[in-house]
């Protein structure tokens, strides 16, 4: 039976990530290669464009994990691949600016080879699959049967990104978790509210809100402190009466010598 996760909001308002490190556990403690960090990364990345999408649609992606050389001598590029030539540095998957490229590249068919490293050696690659021995659910697409193939022929971790926003993780020809995003990443969203949040679940939403409560004593107390200076300056430097005569703007005077 595949795993499949998906963070309730009990687990949200806990702040509880046992349940989304259960499926990187379970999985890791199957591949004797598999390094955590490298899976957590890749998969949280197939989680943001499962989300995400790209221009306002839902995109499809395929990540092959491990043996990057077999992968690649089982495939080939749909076109000259943007990922050639660069730095091992500039292309791992914790990379920002790779991430960002990732994305961007996974609106195009073809499927990412990442090293056990992390490293990202390519993209845009052709698959070949074979239907022998694979036993899918029904209702699974060509990309789930690429994925589902590689893995059992090479040993390897392929993760495939639905376009119904669902991440499905294959290994030795088997299905064996399916992440929801939009239940998975709750936990991990960071507010660009300033000042105090406040935070409510409605159903299956999460709504935050700026905080408009009252102000906390030492608050309360600073503001006072604030009006009192203001009220003793004013009574040290009165404003001055206004004058008779309406101010022209852009024109100025100068004082007569």
């Amino acid at each position: 039976m595949p795993l499949a996760i998906g963070l309730t909001q009990a687990a949200v308002c806990t702040g509880d990530t046992s349940m989304s490190s259960s499926i990187f556990n379970s999985i890791c403690s199957r591949v004797e290669w598999c390094r955590r960090e490298v899976l957590d990364a890749v998969l949280e990345l197939a989680v943001e464009i499962a989300r995400e999408g790209r221009e306002g649609r839902r995109i499809g992606t395929l990540f092959t994990l491990g043996h990057a050389d077999a992968v690649l001598s089982h495939s080939r590029p749909l076109i000259l691949d943007p990922l050639s030539g660069h730095a091992p540095t500039a292309t791992h998957v914790t990379d920002a600016n790779l991430r960002g490229t990732v994305k961007e590249l996974a609106q195009l068919d073809g499927a990412f080879v990442v090293s056990e490293t992390g490293i990202v050696v390519a993209a845009c690659r052709y698959l070949d699959a074979s239907v022998e021995d694979i036993d899918l659910p029904l209702g699974l697409g060509s990309r789930h049967l690429a994925a589902a193939s590689v893995s059992q022929r090479l040993g390897i971790i392929a993760i495939v990104v639905s376009e119904s926003a669902i991440v499905r993780v294959f290994y030795a020809g088997k299905l064996v978790a399916e992440i929801i995003p939009e239940l998975w990443l709750l936990h991990q969203h960071r507010s660009r509210l300033r000042g105090r949040v406040s935070e409510q679940h409605a159903q299956d939403l999460a709504i935050f809100t700026a905080d408009e409560r009252k102000p906390a004593p030492a608050e309360e107390g600073a503001a006072r402190a604030d009006g009192d200076l203001d009220e003793a300056l004013e009574e040290s430097f009165p404003a001055s009466d206004a004058p008779g005569w309406t101010p022209v703007v852009g024109v100025t005077t100068k004082a007569a010598s």
